[in-house]
């Protein structure tokens, strides 16, 4: 019986956290026994790029079950940032300790994904975006800088657009950040600008291309990408960036492309949901901006169909909906204890906050000498053992067709759905805690396309829906 025998070498590094060093042995490409990564390259021809010798050493893997092998940059030359230097940094690392689906994940056990997870994989549909647009976008607008500045620009954006994110994503947008005005883009922007913007002005390099001399990385442009667009603020931007905008605010976005994918397989609700190669294959830019041809319209109602059934079916799942209102009571009560202020004038300690660190925190305390703390850890222990306290008691699904008018139905706001649901109540009933929800996806490409509405109503537990 044969025998198969494994070798490893390893070396120490000596560089300082989140500096680059010089490379610890002398770059060959037509040998890659050597890999600082994740997957270790084994010895292959190199292959050309470009023009380029594609340098196999420089190169790590990150395997994914959405999108496969994930190459980043690992070894750069001294006075460089890599890819990997940002991966590894504090301000990334966090994103490991967020869910990505904010409480839908004690509903649904397998979707324990995290934001790190999904930042990967949206700087990998970067490039394949890129690949595919850049010659649309460089006969659109004439004065466009290299193919490298923008692949590597994009792919750093995707990266980094979730980086302003608190514990819970989006809910902690809502029931905290803006009680100081901010959402996780714009604390997300002040980050790229502030803590990390040395960094990325030093990012020379992508796994596929390297910058020309005279061009270097504007943090000030990433943070810009990631931004919700408002009036007026392309004015002072060249062209080629606003329409770069379009692949982080829009119809389909590396964002969103790669979530939709991750959420629905993670979760169990499809393994394959929308076409991707289809979906990119037939995108272009154009002037208008970013533009599909007519054979690839299938694949983004399809695409924009899967995401509102993901909404549908896992975002605002009646039990998630559920967790999130008994958990915005208990949060709201909770807040002083939960962080100290503005996050912009706490960034080290919010490097430090998470969702790890929140449910570590509050799980203690019961144990309090503070009477109001040890009172909301017993509420929070409720809460860690899926113990909530609202019940869906009816669900609609609603379609507004293009001449319907959405805003005289009463399930255009909640507020109003609540007065006439009470009003409709017994007289005995009529002070019972009861609260709605109604959300609106937009599944359709064309305004022609139907908007679909979900109205949820909640109670208290101990009032259970009749048979």
């Amino acid at each position: 019986m044969g025998r198969e025998q494994a070798k490893e070498w390893y070396i120490r590094q000596s560089s300082t956290p989140y500096q680059t060093a010089p490379l610890p042995y002398p770059l060959d490409p037509r040998r890659a026994t050597l890999d600082s990564g994740l997957s270790t390259l084994d010895s292959q021809p190199p292959t050309r790029n470009n023009g380029r010798m594609k340098d196999f050493q420089r190169e790590s893997l990150c395997h994914d079950p959405i999108h496969g092998y994930i190459p980043f940059v690992s070894l750069v030359e001294p006075g460089e940032t890599s890819e990997r230097a940002l991966l590894d940094h504090p301000w990334l690392q966090r994103m490991r300790q967020i869910h990505q689906l904010q409480t839908a994940w004690w509903v649904y056990p397998a979707a324990e994904h995290t934001r790190f997870q999904h930042v990967v994989g949206a700087m990998h549909m970067a490039s394949r975006a890129i690949d595919t647009l850049y010659p649309s976008l460089a006969e659109t607008c004439p004065n466009l800088p290299s193919q490298a500045y923008i692949e590597c620009l994009t792919r750093l954006a995707a990266l980094l657009h979730d980086v302003g994110h608190g514990p819970f994503g989006h809910f902690f947008d809502a029931h905290y950040l803006h009680d100081y005005g901010l959402t996780h883009e714009t604390l997300g922007a002040h980050i790229i600008r502030h803590e990390l913007g040395d960094l990325l002005g030093k990012v020379r390099r992508c796994p596929n291309r390297l910058l020309a001399k005279t061009e270097r990385i504007d943090p000030d442009q990433i943070a810009w990408l990631i931004m919700r667009p408002s009036s007026g603020d392309t004015a002072a931007r060249p062209r080629w960036l606003a329409m770069l905008r379009s692949l982080f605010c829009g119809l389909y976005t590396v964002d969103n492309m790669d979530f939709v994918m991750r959420d629905a397989y993670m979760s169990g609700y499809s393994p394959r949901v929308y076409d991707l190669d289809r979906l990119l294959r037939y995108s272009f830019f154009s002037a208008q901006g970013l533009t599909i041809h007519e054979r690839g319209l299938g694949a983004l109602i399809r695409f924009r169909r899967a995401r509102g059934e993901l909404f549908r079916a896992i975002y605002f799942h009646r039990t998630v909906r559920a967790i999130d209102k008994t958990l915005a009571g208990l949060f709201h009560d909770s807040k002083p204890y939960l962080f100290p202020g503005n996050p912009l004038d706490h960034l080290a300690a919010y490097q430090r906050f998470t969702e790890w660190s929140l449910l570590v925190d509050v799980a203690r305390w019961p144990a309090s000498e503070d009477a109001r703390q040890r009172e909301l850890g017993q509420r929070w222990q409720r809460l860690l053992a899926r113990q909530v306290d609202w019940v869906a008691v009816d669900e609609r699904s609603l379609v507004y067709g293009e001449t319907s008018s959405e805003t005289s139905s009463i399930f255009s706001a909640a507020d109003l759905l609540e007065r006439a649901i009470r009003s409709r109540l017994p007289r005995r009933c009529g002070k019972s805690k009861c609260r709605s929800t109604c959300r609106a996806i937009s599944i359709g490409p064309t305004r022609a396309a139907p908007r679909q509405g979900r109205t949820i109503c909640t109670c208290p537990l101990p009032v259970r829906p009749a048979r």
